[in-house]
């Protein structure tokens, strides 16, 4: 089987199961959930198994995707799945900020830094905005989750979230090409 589609398999596997069950089953988070957490798994499994590890992103969603929908099952309240994306985004926020200071640069230079050369300032800048973009997003669920009816929040997280962060990554372009550097 081609690596790329196993790729995009374990990335969107688990979300596409989550829809079908969520839809099928006339919108029941309850029912949905469960089967969102085996896919999880299984893809973590996958990635483990391709690559003998797994990235940290992948891995924190995961274990907070089994944490959070757990205890939404468990105490059977929706409240748990919807704060998750809260959480995460808080978490990533929180270690932009604090890493540096573990790593004495920006963290994203040591998680970009071999695919894109800039200069200090540009990492500093290009750090300051993603945490102000994971923010952002943090107080955006919030609003959304508490706002709306859980059919759109649902929605919201796929075609709201990561249209999103698509559109806010091409943006930060021009400040890459600006403080770019030329080997």
């Amino acid at each position: 089987m081609n690596k790329s589609f196993l790729k995009f398999l374990t990335d969107f596997g688990p979300l596409i199961i989550f829809f079908y069950y969520y839809y099928d089953s006339g919108k029941d988070l309850k029912i949905a959930i469960p089967p969102f957490i085996i896919a999880t798994i299984i893809a973590l499994t996958v990635m483990w198994l391709l690559e003998r590890t797994i990235p940290k992103v992948p891995l924190l969603s995961g274990v907070l995707i089994t944490l959070f929908g757990g205890l939404t099952i468990y105490f059977d309240n929706p409240v748990f799945i919807y704060v998750k994306p809260t959480i995460i985004n808080i978490l990533f926020g929180l270690a932009l900020i604090f890493g540096k200071y573990f790593t004495k640069e920006p963290v994203l230079k040591k998680l970009m830094g071999n695919s894109v050369s800039l200069t200090n300032e540009g990492w500093e800048l290009l750090n300051k905005r993603w945490i102000y973009f994971f923010f952002g997003l943090a107080v955006l669920n919030e609003l959304v989750w508490r706002t709306q009816s859980e059919e759109f929040w649902v929605n919201f997280k796929v075609w709201g979230l990561l249209p999103i962060t698509f559109i806010f990554t091409v943006f930060q372009i021009g400040l890459i090409n600006k403080f770019k550097i030329n080997e």
